[in-house]
């Protein structure tokens, strides 16, 4: 009689996955990468080519522009328009466009006679601090507004933070910010001026009290902006968790004995964060592009306000740097929040 052997088990790895899935799982996961970085240099050069053409239809001569009430030769003229490059065939114009942004260099500004990424650097930080914060409040609140609708959809509070949260949505923002201007700045009826009309500081302050001057003239520029954006992110998360709220798995969960805020805590939300997570990243590429309307009627000094002033001219190479910036922001936030979809859903990108 032939004894017969047990074989023995194979003891899995610490992770759960055997050697071929974490192999396979990563090559998955680079060839995602790959992909979407591919995905990302294709859009950024159709931003390229759609920055040259698009403000060359823009009506206006920035020539005529600069010069405006100022007696001008017609020799002056084609001398200014051959000092900055705009007596040459469109195509050499793009050439040279193409070949200077790709090392980098964004051009030299017509109107402000200095280069147009040392004034994009010297714009960004107010664009950074008034857009940054509102981009942080908002989408904090929409996300907490968001979950409790969701929640208790239904309810008298869910219905009245939805219309809301919809009827601000579709408010202008300039013109939500010249009432909160008038309003708020220069006083209505009962209610006086607490607020200064514009700009980002007094300029006679220093220290804490400079801090304080500009925490106080950024209240309305942001409140602005929370009171126009927020309800986006409202509106996605609450969708999100409403699709989520009759999976099995929370059944399971509350049979467990959970507690209705540790079931929606600890299960419904992450799973219904996938798509806030997009929301959440486009609104951090709007950090860079800032808000024109807004930054406009409140005369920030920042992107947003030099991206119409340029416009006005228009000035070329300023537009198309700025435009550039906007867009290239919104790209990269796009890759990151590609890029992290499969680490909240392993589903994604295999």
């Amino acid at each position: 009689m032939t004894a017969t052997t047990t074989p023995a088990k194979a003891v899995p790895p610490a992770d759960g996955l055997p050697p071929a899935g974490r192999g396979g799982g990563v090559r998955a996961y680079l060839r995602y990468v790959a992909g979407r970085l591919a995905g990302a240099a294709v859009s950024l050069l159709a931003v390229l080519v759609t920055g040259f053409f698009l403000f060359r239809i823009v009506p206006g001569d920035p020539v005529r522009a600069m010069t405006h009430g100022r007696p001008t030769s017609a020799e002056q003229l084609a001398a200014l328009r051959r000092q900055f490059g705009l007596d040459q065939p469109l195509w050499q114009q793009f050439a040279d466009y193409c070949g200077k942004a790709l090392t980098g260099d964004l051009g030299m500004s017509y109107q402000f006679h200095a280069p147009v990424g040392e004034l994009i650097v010297q714009k960004l930080p107010a664009t950074l601090l008034l857009t940054g914060t509102a981009v942080v409040v908002y989408s904090a609140l929409g996300l907490w507004l968001g979950t409790r609708s969701a929640w208790r959809h239904g309810s008298p509070g869910d219905r009245l933070t939805t219309g809301v949260a919809l009827t601000l949505w579709s408010v202008p923002s300039f013109w939500l910010g010249l009432l909160l201007i008038i309003t708020f700045a220069v006083g209505a009826g009962p209610v006086p001026g607490m607020f200064p009309t514009g700009g980002m500081e007094s300029g006679d302050a220093t220290g804490l009290a400079y801090i304080a001057d500009v925490a106080h003239h950024m209240v309305l520029p942001v409140l602005t902006l929370v009171a126009v954006g927020y309800a986006q992110t409202l509106l996605v998360m609450r969708s999100s968790l409403l699709d989520e709220m009759g999976g099995d798995y929370l059944t399971t969960a509350r049979a467990k004995g959970l507690r209705d805020d540790a079931v929606r805590r600890r299960h419904a939300v992450p799973n219904a964060l996938l798509p806030t997570v997009t929301m959440v990243f486009i609104n951090l590429g709007h950090v860079a592009a800032g808000s024109i309307l807004v930054e406009t009627v409140f005369s920030w000094p920042g992107l947003g306000g030099l991206f119409y002033q340029a416009l006005s001219v228009p000035d070329l190479p300023l537009v198309q740097g700025l435009f550039m910036v906007f867009a290239g922001a919104m790209i990269l936030m796009n890759l990151l929040a590609d890029l992290l979809y499969p680490l909240l859903d392993p589903r994604v990108g295999r």
